[in-house]
């Protein structure tokens, strides 16, 4: 598959996926939506990868859908489908959560609408000082999609969410760092040196099979009923890794106060810590 709305580029082992339709503010289209998830398919495939960046093109993220359809944009009757219609924000939101590569988001400019909600199961988000957000579908007449009435309580905390969603309205970058969404401001400039600097500092200090361990682990059990099922995981995932290569040259390399060199690979695949857990189906 060749990309037209997005542009991918592998360096230093950290994948930065740029959204690339800078003339519409990079607004989210269906092919888009498709662009996105083979990125991430192929990211999960390609063990070069230790770390993916998302950001826009231009001085926008993303606008939020493309409107140019006038009112009928969001009439699912108008599109062709074999099954059930689908909301394609949460089909990428839903591949992000399964991404077995630890997801940045570089915010350099306007997040609305799924240019906002697309961002929340990224684990770290940084944006530009002058970056603006809004969860505006209540203004639009719709709900909020992507997912995100999963994600964003989650993220931010109950009142804060319903806050943003039932106001509709556009905030600031600092009022989103002050309600938790934002890890950090950076003048335009620098929003992507900051963001290439933590995830360098993630690809070459960690071992990439207990990083997705980790981020399954986390997001997981989010929706966990029980810090005993943390347990039975955790339990399981120390019984696997500690018997790796990876667990050896740690220790060693440590010991012998050296950078480690871990052998194992995702692409390998992951020791099951979760027996029993799947995706529900979409019904």
């Amino acid at each position: 598959m060749d990309f037209e709305q997005i542009t991918t580029e592998l360096a230093e082992n950290v994948l930065t996926i740029t959204l690339n339709r800078p003339e519409r503010l990079n607004a989210w289209t269906a092919q888009m939506g498709r662009e996105l998830i083979e990125a991430f398919d192929r990211a999960d495939a390609d063990d070069d990868v230790r770390a993916i960046i998302v950001t826009g093109a231009g001085r926008g993220f993303c606008a939020g859908a493309d409107l140019a359809g006038g009112g009928e944009t969001f009439d699912y009757r108008k599109r062709a489908s074999a099954g059930p219609a689908r909301d394609n924000g949460g089909e990428f939101t839903l591949r992000i959560f399964r991404s077995t590569k630890p997801v940045i988001a570089a915010i350099n400019g306007p997040a609305v609408g799924v240019g906002a909600t697309m961002t929340l199961p990224m684990d770290v988000r940084l944006a530009a000082e002058d970056a603006r957000m809004g969860f505006v579908f209540a203004r639009r007449g719709i709900i909020p999609e992507a997912c995100s009435s999963w994600f964003l309580p989650r993220v931010v905390g109950i009142s804060r969410a319903m806050e943003w969603v039932s106001t509709g309205r556009v905030f600031s970058a600092q009022e989103g760092l002050e309600g938790g969404l934002l890890r950090s401001l950076h003048p335009g400039a620098g929003l992507l040196d900051a963001a290439r600097a933590l995830a360098r500092e993630i690809a070459e200090n960690t071992a990439p099979v207990s990083v997705a361990l980790a981020r399954q682990l986390m997001w997981r059990m989010l929706g966990a009923e029980h810090p005993m099922l943390a347990h039975r995981a955790d339990s399981r995932g120390m019984v696997a890794r500690g018997q790796s290569a990876d667990a050896v040259e740690g220790v060693t390399a440590f010991l012998q106060k050296r950078p480690a060199r871990f052998p194992d690979r995702v692409s390998d695949g992951l020791p099951e810590i979760m027996p029993g857990w799947r995706e529900p189906d979409f019904e």
